[in-house]
């Protein structure tokens, strides 16, 4: 669980539907703005575009597994961009025709946090590039959460 987050949970899986009111309680205003108002932050603003770790990428308002490092690469566009999400499950796909585009939004599967966009530009397998906000990211190495199965395993 996150500060101030009771709904943050890398283990629960069911459905969450907030009211706005509920989320600006519990989000950062700049998490808030991204995920709940489909904001943007701005290209190459992101520590988590620079992250080479291996690992998972995280949805940072409610926790659940988006992206593994593996699918990860530079695609030059200024946000972090991956070719494949975790599972069918992790994403939600909307049609975005904002701004005279047409283009595909992604969003949580778990929370409907808004997360960016997906292209047909992308590199093999899929040939897709999920161009994603980096502040709506969460990232534990995989070295992090090893330990700290083995911190629960000592424990038991």
């Amino acid at each position: 669980m996150k500060k101030n987050n009771p709904y943050y949970s890398r283990t629960e899986k069911d459905s969450l539907k907030l009211t706005p009111e509920e989320w600006k309680n519990v989000l950062p205003d700049n998490l808030y703005y991204i995920a709940r108002q489909k904001g943007t932050e701005r290209p190459w603003s992101s520590p988590i575009e620079k992250i080479k770790d291996t690992g998972i990428y995280y949805c940072a308002a409610c926790g659940n597994a988006l992206f593994t490092s593996d699918t990860k690469f530079e695609s030059g566009c200024g946000w972090p961009s991956f070719y494949e999400p975790v599972s069918k499950e992790s994403i939600i796909y909307t049609p975005d025709n904002t701004h005279g585009m047409k283009r595909v939004e992604v969003q949580c599967g778990r929370c409907e946090a808004h997360l960016g966009h997906v292209f047909e530009d992308g590199p093999p397998p899929t040939g897709l590039r999920y161009c994603i906000n980096g502040v709506v990211l969460d990232f534990e190495k995989a070295e992090e959460a090893r330990k700290q199965y083995e911190d629960k395993d000592n424990q038991a």
